[in-house]
This record gives C-alpha cells, sequence and structure tokens, in this order.
C-alpha cells in the first residue's frame, strides 16, 4: 500500500512539473530563448560570417527562433547571397525584423528580408530600392526624366512607345537576375512578388505601413517583446514541414560576434585594405634596408597578408590591383635610383589602379579618394625623400674599395730600391715606387692596382716635399 501511495504522489508531482514548464520547455526539459542576431550597417564579408556563426549557435543551443535584426543600407552581393543561402538552409525559423525606429532594409537587406520565414517591421522604417548597384550604368524599366512618366510595363504614358532598350547588356543581365531571385523569394514565403520587381527595376521603396498592406510583410510590431507575442503560435515551412512558433514569453538573447568577425569588419573595409598593403610593402623594404631590425619585417608580413586576405574576400578587379602594385613597385625602384619618370608614372600606375580595383558602389565599399590621395603623397614623399638622400650620398667621397685607398696614407715597414712593403688602414699592403723610400716614411697612396699600392712621398700644399 505504501509503495502504490508513493508510485501516485511520484506520478502527480511529474504532471503538476509538466503543467508548471512553458511549451518550450516541457519537450526537452531545459528552457529555449529567442537567439538575437543584429545587422547593423553595411553588409558584407564580416556580416555573411557573423549571421553563419549565429546560425549555427542557435542550432546547437535548439533555439525556438531566431530574429534577425537588420538596419542597413545595403552592401555586397555576394555576401548577400549567402546570407540567403545560410536563412532558407537553417533548421531554425529566421524572423527578419526591421528596426529600430528610423532604420531601413535596404537595396541587399530588401533580399535578406524577403527570405526570413515571417518579415516584421518597426513603426517609422521602410526597406526597398533594391536595385543592383554593381555596374554602373542604365538599368532596364527604371524611370527616366523628370516626370518619372514611364510605367513598369516598359511603355511611355504620353505617347505609347515602347521604352528605350538597355545599351549595357551586362546591366540587363543583373537586373533580371535579381529579379529571377527575389521574385522565387517571395514566391517561396507568400509575399508580393510583383512590387519586390518594382523594387529592383525602378528602385521603389516602402514604409512599414504601406509594406504591410501590399503584403511585403506580415507584421509591423514596435518592440522585441510585441514580435514574439505576435508570432507565438504561426506556422511556418523548415525543411519542407510545418512549425508551430512557441514564442510567448521567450528570453531573447543577442549572439554576440567573437574577435574573428570584428577582425573581418576591419580589414574588409576597402580603405583600411589598401592601407594594410602599403604598410606592409613599406615595412618589408625597412627591414631589407636595416636587416636585424626585425619589427619593421614582421609588422609588414603581418599587414601585407591581411591586406592581401582582405582584397581576396572583396569583389575587385585584378587588373586595378596588379597597376597599383605596379605603382608601387615604381616608387621603390624610384627611391634606389632616382630617374623622376619611374616616379611620376608610378604615381600614376597607382592612382589608375585605385580608381579601377572595386568594381561595387555598394553602401560601405567605396573607395575614399581622401585617403587614396593622403596614400599616394606619402609613397611621393617617401621616394623623394630617399631619393635625396641617395643623390647626397653619391657626392661623398668613397669610403669603400680601391678608391677609397688612393689620396690615403701609409708608413714605409721595409723597403728594397723601388718595392717593399706599407701599413695602410692597419694591413700590410705590398707597395711599390719610383721614388726613393727608407723605412719609416709617411707616403701617400697614389694608385691600387691588384693587391699592390703605388706610392709617392707626401707632398705640401705648395707641392714641394716635406
Amino acid at each position: 500500500m505504501k509503495l502504490v501511495c508513493l508510485a501516485l504522489l511520484a506520478a502527480f508531482l511529474a504532471v503538476a512539473k509538466g503543467a508548471l514548464l512553458s511549451p518550450a520547455t516541457a519537450e526537452t526539459g531545459t528552457p529555449k530563448v529567442a537567439l538575437s542576431i543584429e545587422i547593423d550597417g553595411a553588409i558584407g564579408p564580416a556580416t555573411a560570417r557573423l549571421v553563419k556563426d549565429g546560425l549555427a549557435a542557435a542550432s546547437e543551443r535548439r533555439a525556438e527562433v531566431v530574429i534577425l535584426r537588420l538596419n542597413t543600407p545595403g552592401g555586397l552581393a555576394t555576401s548577400m547571397r549567402e546570407i540567403i543561402a545560410d536563412v532558407l538552409a537553417s533548421p531554425v525559423p529566421v524572423v527578419g525584423y526591421v528596426a529600430p525606429s528610423g532604420g531601413h532594409a535596404a537595396s541587399a537587406g530588401t533580399y535578406i528580408l524577403y527570405a526570413t520565414h515571417v518579415a516584421a517591421m518597426a513603426p517609422g522604417t521602410n526597406l526597398g530600392a533594391a536595385t543592383p548597384v554593381e555596374i554602373g550604368a542604365p538599368f532596364p524599366g527604371l524611370p527616366s526624366g523628370e516626370d518619372g512618366n514611364k510605367d513598369t510595363t516598359g511603355k511611355d504614358e504620353k505617347n505609347s512607345a515602347p521604352s528605350t532598350p538597355p545599351k549595357d547588356a551586362m546591366s540587363a543581365k543583373a537586373t533580371n537576375d535579381a529579379v529571377a531571385l527575389i521574385r522565387s523569394l517571395a514566391e517561396l514565403h507568400g509575399r508580393n512578388a510583383d512590387w519586390g520587381e518594382k523594387a529592383v527595376r525602378e528602385a521603389a521603396s516602402l514604409s512599414a505601413n504601406a509594406a504591410l498592406d501590399q503584403r511585403v510583410i506580415d507584421l509591423v510590431v514596435p518592440d522585441m517583446n510585441g514580435l514574439l507575442q505576435s508570432i507565438d503560435g504561426r506556422k511556418v515551412e523548415i525543411a519542407g514541414s510545418t512549425r508551430s512558433l512557441q514564442t510567448k514569453g521567450l528570453p531573447v538573447e543577442t549572439f554576440e560576434p567573437g574577435w574573428l568577425i570584428r577582425l573581418l569588419a576591419v580589414i574588409t573595409d576597402p580603405n583600411i585594405a589598401i592601407l594594410l598593403m602599403i604598410v606592409g610593402i613599406y615595412g618589408i623594404i625597412f627591414e631589407f634596408m636595416s636587416p636585424g631590425a626585425v619589427a619593421p619585417g614582421v609588422i609588414g608580413t603581418i599587414s601585407l597578408l591581411l591586406g592581401l586576405y582582405a582584397l581576396n574576400l572583396l569583389p575587385i578587379d585584378y587588373t586595378g590591383l596588379a597597376l597599383m602594385l605596379l605603382g608601387i613597385g615604381f616608387l621603390i625602384v624610384e627611391a634606389f635610383n632616382p630617374t623622376v619618370v619611374l616616379g611620376v608614372g608610378g604615381l600614376a600606375a597607382f592612382l589608375l589602379g585605385a580608381a579601377m580595383l572595386f568594381r561595387v558602389q555598394a553602401p560601405g565599399y567605396q573607395l575614399s579618394w581622401t585617403i587614396m590621395a593622403v596614400a599616394a603623397a606619402l609613397m611621393a614623399g617617401l621616394f623623394l625623400l630617399t631619393g635625396r638622400y641617395l643623390w647626397s650620398a653619391r657626392k661623398n667621397p668613397v669610403r669603400v674599395g680601391a678608391q677609397a685607398m688612393r689620396g690615403g696614407t701609409a708608413e714605409i715597414l721595409d723597403w728594397s730600391e723601388h718595392s717593399g712593403h706599407v701599413l695602410a688602414q692597419g694591413e700590410r699592403w705590398r707597395a711599390q715606387s719610383d721614388e726613393m723610400l727608407g723605412i719609416g716614411d709617411e707616403v701617400e697612396i697614389a694608385d691600387v692596382k691588384d693587391l699592390t699600392l703605388t706610392v709617392r712621398r707626401r707632398r705640401t700644399s705648395l707641392g714641394e716635399p716635406p
């Protein structure tokens, strides 16, 4: 009887515990969370790495949902596609949330928002302007003229004439590819595909409430807690199966980027990458000029490798990179062998290469001409300073070799008729002379041939023997 009572008591406690646990903890016995990943600023390689690591951490922790908070002007198309691929492959539902108020999800941010399982915006935010900007040419369907009197069908409202076809085939290919991507994402999650195409072709934008009215997003909520309350019970498609979100009352944890992501965010700035390469090359040059200094060589090598790694992650034109390296090479040669022509050519090649280096005009990834001008001025100053030093060194007396010994003094050690041995510069030399000399005489070195010195008696300033 006692055993039966104990069993009933244990069963009652188990049921009571299950009732007290939230639905998110009853299944696994561990509390679940909503993991927040913040994309704040331009989208690039560091952002793609942040999202990948965050989604992996959410999967390991069995998070109920991932909230991708967006406030971005756009960024690189390559990084955007990496993020979209990771979001679509995530086993954890991803909620896109444009916040805080005053923020936006422009350009690449619009595509990412379309890729999320649930799209939400805070009041006072906007999205759109998703026209590709990696190729700087007119895009098909983009309104032209001051009135903007062309509609999306490509016909002029005034005369119903067909719009002019794009002159740049690459522009048309980039735009059509972007349209296909955003339409496929819209169809995947049941959103407004026509407006997505309009955002690409016409750079259209929407406010939060307008986006909700046109079925571009699913919710407009003021804060994160309201978002979790609103999506509780919503069904989403994950890996081909329907899943009901249980987000009510979930704690929100922010995924913090590690040191590698922070480093990537710094060095993948094109201006920082170029400066790292310049510092690296100068460090190696100084190490060669002063062997054994160690510090310039170590700093230079690390900086050069970091700069090359950063450029490898960015969409660059390798012709521009080759021109920049050629210009730096010309300036190095100019520093050691001043010719002026190499210096001017090196500066021109460096500036032309900088202009051609980056193929994109994405926000946050534009080359600063101010920084490039400063870099060019520093390089010009370096080769002018080094050239002046070398030019002055050429005028100084030679201090090594046979030329350095001419005009020097020596002391006769032993002598027989017209030859003997002398002490010059602390060493014993074989010597010859047309004059009769004696032991201990101080003579002047007139010439050096092979290992034999030609000497003569020292003379005064008036040309007479002392």
